[in-house]
């Protein structure tokens, strides 16, 4: 957002502004339901409130941006293809409320999958200790939110959480400070598990929705992802498997014996997925999971115990 002073205005001003942004929203192919979203989030307006436009006789409201900053930026959603979550400067994600900004992917409910896989998988290891316990990565971890997510299912654990990008690392430190997690979660920037090389054979478990969308196949996105995401957080290289090969190669050397190995992907790679894994003859109950709408997202595997 542009701007961190609240703006008050009154209840008609924001009736009025609200009627307008709904035919917009309506006239551009946008769904209505942002409008409410976004006013939920910078009004604080409950959705009853709304839908009764009980407010409209509000004498005050206060705004986290002025009215004028709200309206360039609804525009530029309309127009820009802003994604609405830019604007608010927030997403929901599992129980939290994340901030996110340009700089950093914005969280999808499907990748909210991967924290109960995690739970799953670390509670039927039957590995000695518990694999809920000791270390845990999230590498990419963007927002934060997949650290977030394993920081509050395994409370005896310690959650590395890594990024290449320094603006990222900056938004996931701080919404590990404002969600009470600080001390849970320690924030590395580098290159995969390249800042963690002192703690080798000490993982168990590690977590990354990587870049995996094939290059050429960048410009077929949505033009809110594609012009407004980072795109080192989209290119996975030409098959789009290039950062999730890395991952297969290089973690037996961090994980500990029966750690968990576990990642999100693009929907027709998981033949492939199960058999770079299975050809790497480190892994061991190699698994694909599907998301909520039944599409093949998730790889899952152990690494084999010593000897």
């Amino acid at each position: 957002m542009t701007d961190t002073q609240p703006k008050v205005i009154s209840g008609l001003q924001l009736w009025q502004w609200r009627q307008k942004a709904i035919q917009a929203a309506i006239a551009t192919d946008v769904s209505v339901a942002e409008v409410d979203w976004l006013l939920q989030e910078i009004a604080g307006l409950d959705r009853l409130a709304l839908r009764l436009e009980s407010y409209k006789n509000w004498p005050q409201i206060q705004l986290e941006l002025s009215l004028e900053d709200l309206d360039r930026l609804w525009q530029r959603r309309l127009h820009d293809r802003l994604p609405v979550q830019y604007i608010a400067g927030v997403t929901p994600w599992r129980q939290f409320k994340i901030a996110v900004s340009s700089a950093v992917l914005i969280p999808r409910p499907e990748t909210e999958c991967l924290i109960d896989l995690a739970v799953t998988a670390a509670a039927t290891a039957g590995t000695i200790p518990s694999l809920t316990k000791g270390n845990w990565v999230d590498l990419g971890t963007g927002s934060g939110a997949i650290a977030l997510g394993l920081a509050s299912v395994f409370p005896e654990s310690t959650i590395h959480a890594v990024d290449y990008s320094p603006e990222a690392l900056a938004i996931a430190a701080a919404n590990a400070q404002k969600l009470g997690f600080a001390n849970k979660i320690r924030f590395y920037q580098g290159s995969w598990w390249e800042p963690l090389t002192p703690m080798k054979g000490q993982f168990s478990g590690m977590v990354s929705n990587p870049p995996y969308i094939p290059t050429s196949a960048l410009p077929t996105l949505q033009p809110e992802v594609i012009r407004h995401e980072p795109h080192l957080a989209l290119d996975g290289g030409g098959d789009g498997l290039d950062c999730i090969r890395h991952l297969i190669e290089i973690s037996p050397s961090y994980l500990r014996p029966g750690g968990v190995w576990l990642i999100e992907m693009m929907a027709g790679q998981a033949d492939s997925v199960r058999e770079i894994l299975q050809n790497h003859g480190s892994y061991r109950n190699i698994q694909i999971h599907s998301d909520l709408e039944g599409i093949e997202r998730f790889a899952l595997a152990y690494l084999k115990d010593e000897g």
